[in-house]
């Protein structure tokens, strides 16, 4: 009985943070939207921050909510039906924020909204290839329409390619003999599954390092989403081109969820405000606070930077 009380327990904890966006109340508070206002939300997912967005704009306001994700498109637009008047959602890279802002006639916005982590709904699919804790293709890709997968980066590209992918954008200590060992498995047949991509990290890793707080294959599976979807070089191009967009007093905030991420957007805001576009309203990172990592286990990574255009 004690047993089936937990996972019921466990279970609903699941399903109410599936359902909260991650840093809801951080958000809330800090993107400060006026009724009647515009803001861009460029990481859609589930729509989640999107409602919030809209709640705050009331219902002469607009969100622009864009997402690379067609079938998260889809199932965010159902999330969405009863603030569906205030939202316009557009299937494109936020990278693309100024052809998108330009298509629709908008010259500017008071605020902006990146959430830079993988959405349940994309993790929790297995035919997406972005867990590893279920068996599925070795997809990865965020656009299902993009030509390139994880499977074709790690069954074509060089050793040394592998390795500097896995050094790169996984921080991977043992990137060498993971690389080395993927070049070895595919001349025998080919990498196919998120099961061999993870046995093969096992293989590879000394065994005094396979147990830690987090899976040894994590920053491999890191490595390779960020690679398949250029997401570093999409946030470097994205923050170039928003700051002519926001008006004055507008807000930019930024969650991101590894160090990698981090460090692009605290190295763009430093260079901001040295120029007098913008100015930090956080001097450091917000960290999820306790309650919230109880509930949302996954949000536990997550920082929030927030600066104002001057």
């Amino acid at each position: 009985m004690v047993q089936f009380a937990w996972e019921e327990i466990k279970k609903s904890m699941e399903e109410q943070a599936a359902h909260i966006p991650v840093m809801h109340k951080e958000i809330t508070e800090y993107m400060r939207l006026p009724a009647g206002g515009c803001c861009v939300d460029g990481t859609l997912g589930m729509g989640g921050h999107t409602r919030l967005l809209a709640e705050q704009v009331g219902p002469t306001g607009k969100i622009i909510a864009i997402d690379r994700d067609r079938q998260s498109l889809e199932t965010a637009k159902k999330n969405l039906s009863s603030v569906e008047g205030r939202v316009i959602f557009v299937q494109d890279d936020f990278r693309n924020i100024d052809r998108v802002l330009e298509g629709l006639n908008i010259q500017s916005v008071d605020g902006i909204l990146l959430d830079l982590g993988i959405s349940s709904f994309q993790l929790d699919n297995e035919q997406r290839g972005f867990s590893i804790k279920a068996n599925g293709p070795l997809d990865m890709r965020m656009d299902q329409d993009s030509w390139l997968s994880a499977y074709d980066l790690i069954n074509s590209l060089s050793e040394k390619e592998l390795s500097l992918i896995l050094k790169d954008y996984g921080e991977e200590r043992w990137h060498n003999r993971i690389a080395r060992r993927l070049v070895q498995e595919r001349s025998i047949r080919p990498i196919e599954t998120t099961k061999d991509l993870s046995d093969i990290v096992l293989k590879s890793i000394p065994s005094g390092q396979k147990w830690q707080k987090i899976h040894p294959a994590t920053r491999t599976f890191q490595a390779f989403r960020i690679a398949v979807n250029r997401e570093l070089e999409s946030l470097d191009i994205a923050l170039s081109k928003i700051v002519p967009y926001l008006k004055p007093q507008g807000r930019i905030c930024i969650i991101s969820f590894h160090s990698l991420e981090d460090r692009i957007v605290k190295n763009k805001f430093r260079v901001l405000a040295q120029s007098g576009e913008l100015q930090l309203v956080l001097k450091k990172p917000l960290s999820v606070s306790l309650e919230e990592e109880h509930v949302n286990p996954r949000s536990r990574s997550a920082r929030l930077r927030v600066a104002e255009k001057l």
